[in-house]
């Protein structure tokens, strides 16, 4: 690629790296990722806007912070954000029709959430972003994000218990109520673990299959060792 994100929309880079100053693991290394991903799977789609894409994939995560700092888990930092963004575009001029795809990108890139991508480029979105916890790098972030908000190592809670008391609507896929409830091993069970079934392109689904194996081998030796099994 050759220019960066900062260098393309300078202005939207430097209001997202304000945004997202002290949010761990959606740090704007995670956006460069996301943005690097997205890039591989767009490759295999000339029909996708690639400046659609590129401006979602900036300011996806622009309401991040204001999620992790509610504990009512009422807050959604893809329908926030997708407003949040939907504003600044306006006020930059971006087109309108530019801004309406924007917006269904971000609206629709979280896991946790009942809005689905339609367009390839929120299709795109959603699958660079659930690339990015899987893997090493996916268990490199659960960590980071664990000790930033002082979750424990591991949790033997229960699932069926743990779901029911700490994801809103008693569901699997439903929002995090106290994040200091969560552990590493619990956002594994709960969403991370599904998401190669969940994602939308081939090429997606063809990373994601690779890294989830990785993750899969590193909990149960994780476990056991917790356990002195090993």
């Amino acid at each position: 690629m050759s220019f960066t994100l900062d260098e393309k929309y300078p202005n939207l880079y430097k209001i997202v790296e304000k945004e997202l100053a002290g949010f761990t693991g959606h740090t704007l290394d995670h956006i460069e990722r996301v943005w690097k991903t997205a890039m591989k799977i767009a490759a295999a789609n000339p029909e996708v806007d690639l400046e659609v894409l590129q401006i979602a994939i900036l300011m996806h995560d622009i309401a991040g912070m204001k999620e992790e700092t509610d504990n009512t888990g009422k807050t959604d930092h893809a329908v926030l954000g997708a407003e949040i963004t939907a504003k600044i575009l306006k006020e930059l001029k971006y087109p309108e029709p530019l801004i309406k795809e924007v917006k269904h990108c971000i609206q629709t890139h979280r896991y946790r959430s009942s809005n689905e991508p339609k367009s390839i480029e929120a299709k795109i979105l959603f699958d660079a972003d659930k690339i990015d916890v899987l893997g090493a790098i996916g268990v490199a972030r659960s960590f980071m994000i664990a000790g930033d908000i002082h979750e424990s190592l591991y949790s033997f809670t229960p699932l069926k218990e743990y779901i029911a008391d700490n994801l809103v609507g008693g569901k699997p896929d439903g929002r995090i109520k106290d994040v200091s409830k969560h552990t590493p091993n619990l956002e594994f069970e709960t969403k991370i673990v599904k998401i190669p079934d969940k994602l939308f392109t081939d090429k997606g689904k063809e990373i994601a299959g690779v890294r989830i194996k990785f993750m899969q081998a590193f909990f149960a030796e994780l476990k056991n060792e917790i356990n002195a099994d090993i």
